[in-house]
């Protein structure tokens, strides 16, 4: 009897073997299933090229930062005696949105002093106000460029075609003094 039992257990042996590396190469495929199938699902998620090409797109775009030159305006206060100075920095999509903007900046220039002149340094002073008037200025920017910062259709006449999306991502406020 000892005999059957010596060489039962090689043969259990083996089998457990056998049950375990079935195991693996069965979780093995299921994984390589679960890769194409993400893979497949990835690549149709973008139906107009290809996908890893737009993600590469997206991380290796570094913004074009346009300095503007200080303005120095008198504020809408009671008597007229403040002024804010104040320097601006845009944060463009690209070096051709520069150019563009460098062909137009008189009239932004123009747009931005009018914008500031007409609010108070209380309005100033606060970061709420300071937040409402970079919008304003990012409306102002992009009006002679012919986009909006909503990028919607051009409705009125005369009016350039607004392009689609917003070249001009931010306002930035490089220098904001008020006295």
């Amino acid at each position: 009897m000892a005999a059957t039992n010596s060489a039962a257990a090689p043969a259990q042996a083996k089998s457990k073997k056998l049950i375990v590396i079935g195991a693996v190469v069965a979780l093995l495929v299921v994984v390589a299933a679960a890769v194409l199938l993400f893979t497949a699902n990835k690549s149709h998620d973008d139906p107009y090229g290809d996908g890893e090409e737009s993600s590469a797109k997206a991380v290796s775009v570094v913004p074009t930062f346009l300095p503007l030159e200080n303005m120095v305006v008198n504020l809408a206060d009671q008597g007229g005696d403040r002024f804010a100075q104040i320097g601006i920095t845009l944060e463009l999509q690209d070096e051709a949105t520069a150019t563009l903007i460098k062909q137009y900046m008189p009239s932004i220039r123009n747009g931005v002093l009018m914008l500031v002149s007409q609010r108070t340094a209380d309005e100033l002073l606060l970061r709420e106000g300071k937040e409402k008037l970079a919008a304003d200025i990012l409306r102002e920017v992009t009006r002679p460029l012919g986009m909006g910062a909503t990028a919607a259709p051009a409705e009125e006449e005369g009016e350039r075609p607004r392009r689609r999306g917003n070249a001009v991502r931010r306002v930035l406020f490089s220098s904001f003094i008020i006295q």
